[in-house]
């Protein structure tokens, strides 16, 4: 069976919980208001693909590839993107919600989270160098044996993360929220 290829084109109000998502290659596609929540998108390839106000939550993601895709104002609710295709990973998330996602283990150096809800993500083991948390609540997420390099957390808040666990190297914090970096040592930061 050779699988469906999409070039160029826009799904508009589709609930995919209703009409199954054909697997295949999606080049250049924009997913607007679409509804996945729970599909099953394994073995599914996106590439420079954009979802605009789509619900993603608890979507099954094993072995999908996620190719320079930009998600925008999504509902990405218990996603294990540790289960997609590492090859050549690259994803944005602005104004999404991604509670309880898991990116354990990935190699998402650069990655730009820009105003999003990460409580009780999983970033074990996961490399971020030169990662971007604009703005984004970290409330419970979870860092550990985490490569944060270079990442900027200037305007993240709700964070801990414990600097002996983590490679920190570099990374950016502002004055306000450097306590998340303290707690570990039960400092009293006034």
């Amino acid at each position: 069976m050779i699988d469906d290829y999409f070039d160029n084109e826009t799904f508009t109000r589709i609930d995919f919980t209703k009409t199954k998502i054909k697997k295949g290659e999606y080049d250049n596609c924009i997913f607007s208001n679409c509804n996945l929540e729970n599909i099953h998108a394994s073995n599914i390839q996106f590439i420079e693909c954009e979802f605009v106000d789509c619900n993603f939550s608890n979507a099954i993601v094993d072995n999908t590839a996620f190719k320079d895709v930009n998600f925008i104002n999504c509902k990405m609710i218990g996603v294990k993107f540790n289960e997609c295709d590492p090859f050549l990973l690259q994803f944005s998330f602005k104004d999404c919600q991604l509670n309880f996602s898991s990116f354990y283990q990935l190699k998402i150096q650069k990655t730009v989270f820009k105003n999003c809800n990460l409580q009780e993500a999983d970033f074990t083991e996961t490399n971020l160098t030169n990662a971007v948390f604009n703005n984004c609540d970290l409330k419970l997420t979870v860092f550990d044996r985490t490569n944060l390099e270079n990442s900027d957390f200037r305007t993240a808040f709700n964070f801990n993360i414990n600097p002996e666990e983590n490679s920190l190297k570099r990374a950016k914090f502002s004055k306000e929220n450097v306590e998340g970096l303290l707690s570990v040592y039960k400092i009293v930061v006034e």
